[in-house]
């Protein structure tokens, strides 16, 4: 026999009546009540569940376990990551319940952003968890709140599941992304489409252990070249040091960089030829082989000179390390092949697509300078508009200018842009910097429908500059358009089309030409004749025909002595076509349907093939 609802006594806390009277049916209300009291009997409160260990708490029923999830969002108390992660509870929904009008407003930006209402949930249901962990309401939570909880929850996943899911891994980046617009959480990085390494690497623990004083010096240069490089440029030099450290660790005692003589730096270089490229099954490049000799060349010279405690006796790397780089010439496009690439890049779905290959076509920058660009990049000088190039690769920003189309392209993209989004980036995808593999994936897609053959996005800047210069532009206004330091940089555009050369050598063509049109060949005296000319000159005379060749081998006998044309030998050519039309024409008046249809076959012939 139930007990009736009236008789038992009424909940204790604010969070337990709310739970209670949030349903209006009447069993929904008996089981809720009975569940509340079980946990006040049983545990007393939440700070006495969350005392206990997991596993105590797992235990408990579930009607009691989804109170205590509804109770501890109502009340904004943190509980362990690990039980969040275990309990599989409902947090999303409680939250949502709690918050309604800030549930409804995330779902609103994150829609704003890209992301599908599917998408908004989940991302909405990681944010409870983590409001959960931190103990916080979704407006009241901090950046740093924020990044803590959200380290603690990818943990407990991870220690679950033994590795991070993809189902985890996708909210959670998209969900970074929007807390950044919402000024609650840090500036996202762009996703890295290949982060797996073709060798593994050691990092600088390992080297640590082996090396400490060689690691201490190489942090401190770091460090050092921190302040006056850019970060993409000390990222690259970090990974060098780190790959040379970690090759010393475990291939030799050294110890500090006293130690490292030539011998190490020439088994470095072999090694470093000898491993895989970081993409495909090759080899490294003589261009990443002789950066990396290079950064290890610089290291050598500034620590001497900045007299750091830890130095050889001299520089064990020289320039003779670095290998020769072949100079190509660049690629580009010709017209048609650059008409055919830009009428397919208009007609490709990506609306980022479309606008990146048109400004890298009609612009001539880099990849990078792209992707740089800022809300405030176009600026208008006079009655024309202007393109603001950032301080980029060469430490230095540039105006180029901006093609009307490309200003009402820019204008279209900024107006589906959100009001609210807090990024200074032009281009952004769902929050998020835009990848430079989207670029090259778009480039591709567009040389794949022109039928051009593959396409990197850098064709485009060689492509513009080599048009330039082939109608005239000088290289000072190219060197300015393209953003280059030095004339010499430019001069690269120059051997593709000098136009000197170009001058010179038609006029000496056609002077070559009048010599040959004004002289007639030498004839020799018949007695000056070889033999092996004159039987020559006899076997060309006698397979020659009037309307073709004879290809029959000489030892062959001919049975078609008088008709040639119905022969297999026989070969003819375009020149021959007017004598074969006559014979055709011939035949046919006098009636000769076999021989006309032997014609008509070998004039449809030429046709076809035009030769």
């Amino acid at each position: 026999m139930s007990v009736p609802t009236d008789s038992l006594r009424k909940p204790e806390s604010t969070a337990a009546r709310t739970y209670v009277h949030a349903v209006t049916n009447a069993h929904a209300h008996r089981t809720r009540l009975r569940a509340v009291l079980r946990f006040e009997d049983r545990f007393g409160d939440l700070g006495a569940w969350n005392a206990l260990p997991v596993s105590a708490r797992m235990a408990a029923s579930d009607i009691v376990r989804a109170f205590v999830a509804f109770a501890a969002v109502f009340e904004s108390v943190a509980v362990d990551a690990i039980y969040v992660v275990q309990s599989s509870s409902k947090w999303g929904a409680h939250l949502a319940e709690r918050e309604p009008v800030a549930a409804s407003t995330f779902r609103t930006q994150a829609t704003s952003l890209g992301f599908c209402e599917r998408e908004a949930g989940k991302m909405w249901s990681k944010l409870a968890q983590i409001c959960v962990i931190a103990g916080a309401t979704t407006e009241a939570l901090t950046s740093a709140e924020y990044v803590a909880a959200r380290a603690q929850f990818h943990s407990a996943v991870v220690a679950k599941v033994g590795r991070a899911p993809k189902s985890l891994n996708a909210p959670l980046f998209g969900l970074d992304a929007l807390m950044f617009h919402r000024g609650q959480g840090p500036r996202p990085h762009p996703r890295k489409r290949w982060a797996a390494r073709s060798v593994p690497e050691i990092g600088w623990d390992r080297a640590e252990e082996c090396a400490p004083v060689m690691v201490a010096t190489m942090r401190r240069y770091l460090d050092q070249i921190g302040i006056s490089l850019r970060v993409s440029s000390v990222d690259c030099i970090e990974t060098t040091l780190r790959q040379f450290a970690g090759h010393l660790a475990t291939t030799s005692d050294v110890v500090c960089v006293a130690d490292i003589d030539r011998t190490h730096i020439e088994a470095y270089k072999t090694w470093l030829a000898a491993r895989p490229g970081y993409r495909k099954n090759t080899n490294l490049s003589k261009t990443t082989i002789g950066m990396r000799m290079g950064h290890l060349s610089a290291f050598y010279q500034r620590i001497i000179e900045w007299d750091y405690p830890d130095i050889p006796a001299r520089a064990p790397v020289y320039s003779s390390d670095r290998p020769i780089k072949d100079k190509p010439l660049p690629r580009f496009l010709d017209d048609g092949a650059a008409a055919k690439f830009l009428t397919a890049a208009r007609n490709l779905p990506d609306e980022f697509g479309r606008l990146a290959i048109e400004m890298l076509s009609r612009t001539g920058m880099r990849k990078g300078e792209l992707l740089d660009l800022t809300i405030d990049s176009v600026v208008q000088i006079g009655s024309a508009y202007w393109l603001r190039i950032p301080v980029g690769k060469l430490h230095n920003d540039r105006y180029v200018p901006l093609h009307p189309q490309l200003k009402t392209m820019i204008d279209t993209w900024l107006e589906h842009r959100p009001d609210w989004q807090d990024s200074p980036l032009l281009f952004t995808d769902r929050g998020r910097p835009i990848p430079g593999t989207r670029i090259d994936k778009a480039v591709q897609s567009a040389a794949a429908a022109a039928g051009i053959g593959h396409v990197h996005p850098h064709q485009l800047r060689h492509t513009l500059a080599t048009q330039a210069i082939n109608r005239g532009m000088s290289l000072e206004a190219i060197a300015a358009l393209l953003g280059h330091k030095t004339m010499e940089m430019t001069m690269v555009y120059a051997r593709i089309a000098d136009r000197t050369v170009a001058d010179q050598y038609f006029s000496v063509t056609e002077k070559v030409e009048a010599l040959y049109s004004k002289h007639e060949p030498a004839v020799l005296p018949a007695e000056d004749e070889p033999a092996a000319m004159r039987k020559l000159r006899a076997e060309a005379h006698r397979r020659m025909l009037g309307n073709g060749y004879c290809a029959r081998p000489v030892e062959l006998d001919c049975h078609f002595e008088s008709i040639c044309e119905s022969c297999t030998f026989f070969v003819t050519t375009i020149e021959f076509l007017p004598t074969l039309t006559r014979q055709r024409d011939d035949a046919a008046d006098k009636g000769q349907i076999g021989r006309q249809k032997v014609f008509d076959g070998l004039i449809q012939r030429l046709d076809d093939t035009g030769t």
